[in-house]
């Protein structure tokens, strides 16, 4: 009788492991699947805050397009990641034109963290009309601007709304001479970026305050330059108007000041279609100094040009030749016209010296497009 008893009891224990196992294999399998189900959405391939920092550059490059996929009035206006440009995914289908022509690009979208998945929905859309380099900053803008080194880039728009508060500093980080006296933002104080160690002091006391720099455009890096080094002095609420003073005219129009100095010749400025033509027919006539940085440089530029950046001419300026005009460009007039003032300070003895004063988009192998200033 006790045997049978046993074995009574040892068969309804094994099926009774037998069950529980095999509740434990289902409700693990279900769970697995919902977390499956749960992440579907997510874009596969995603990339790091490094991976992104690698890629913000200025100019930004050709083959790198970062993309903010969140509301452009709403988010995009108020700060986003340098370089970016803003295509919300709720306008996808209307903005792929702002989207490269070649298809191998690199596309980097980001929106507002790891619970926001317009960036991962635009990735796919982007996939599906051919691209084949897609990446997804899942951390999103906010694990950017928390990082201590890092700061964002702002609109027009927010801009003019900074300046109708009255609680924030604009720094025009542009040379004084060249630039800021002939026209720039209201309320801006200039602070150009080759004396900024020395009129540091015109920063706010309270590294809390709100400070935004702003230079000549998209290729002027003398705003993303200041920036860093006011994050370095521990201000905490640091943007940039990367698009600076050009964007601003072209939203709100031009000061009395910029349209006196349209009006007439600007000073130490060589006329473009002179210069033009004697880079086209006798280039070998002139010294043409590049100020750009170096990288900047080395990507395109004029091609009888010699590179010395502006941050390092002034103990150059001694051993410059006088036996050709000199002629000074960057990419907006900013720094040449700062190499142009820099020079007649020390050699005042040197009479051909110029910059050029225009917008140049330098695009590789000795090619270029000029545009006049704005």
């Amino acid at each position: 009788m006790k045997a049978n008893t046993s074995k009574t009891f040892i068969l309804i224990l094994l099926a009774a492991l037998l069950l529980l196992t095999g509740c434990v294999a289902t409700q693990t399998t279900k769970t697995s699947e919902a977390s499956k189900e749960d992440m579907s959405w997510m874009f596969p391939d995603i990339v790091d805050t490094s991976f992104v920092k690698t890629h913000v550059t200025v100019p930004m490059l050709d083959s790198v397009m970062i993309i903010d996929a969140r509301p452009y009035k709403a988010k995009y206006v108020k700060g986003h990641i340098p370089g970016a440009v803003s295509i919300p995914f709720s306008e996808f289908d209307k903005k792929t034109a702002l989207l490269p022509k070649d298809k191998n690009t690199l596309l980097i979208f980001y929106c507002e963290g790891l619970k926001c998945k317009l960036s991962h929905k635009s990735a796919k859309m982007a996939e599906k009309l051919g691209y084949t380099n897609v990446k997804v900053y899942a951390m999103g803008y906010p694990e950017w601007i928390s990082l201590k080194d890092n700061y964002a880039s702002i609109s027009v728009e927010h801009v003019a709304t900074q300046i109708a508060q009255n609680n924030t500093m604009i720094i025009d980080a542009r040379p004084q001479k060249t630039k800021y006296d002939k026209g720039h933002i209201p309320t801006a104080i200039n602070i150009p970026f080759s004396q900024f160690d020395i009129l540091k002091g015109k920063l706010p006391r309270d590294l809390n305050t709100p400070v935004i720099f702003y230079c000549g455009g998209l290729n002027c890096r003398l705003s993303h330059k200041s920036a860093a080094k006011a994050l370095e002095m521990g201000y905490t609420n640091v943007t940039v108007f990367a698009k600076g003073f050009p964007e601003w005219t072209k939203t709100y129009g031009v000061s009395n000041e910029t349209l006196q100095v349209q009006a007439g010749e600007v000073e130490g400025s060589i006329e473009l279609e002179r210069f033009k033509s004697i880079i086209a027919n006798n280039p070998e006539t002139i010294l043409l100094i590049d100020v750009r940085d170096a990288d900047e440089f080395a990507k395109g530029s004029f091609k009888t040009a010699v590179n010395i950046p502006v941050e390092t001419l002034e103990p150059k300026i001694k051993d410059l030749p006088d036996d050709k005009p000199i002629v000074f460009a960057c990419s907006t007039g900013a720094r040449s016209g700062e190499a142009f003032y820099m020079t007649k300070d020390v050699r005042e003895s040197l009479k051909d010296v110029f910059y050029v004063e225009a917008q140049i988009d330098f695009k590789g192998d000795g090619k270029f497009e000029i545009k006049k200033s704005k």
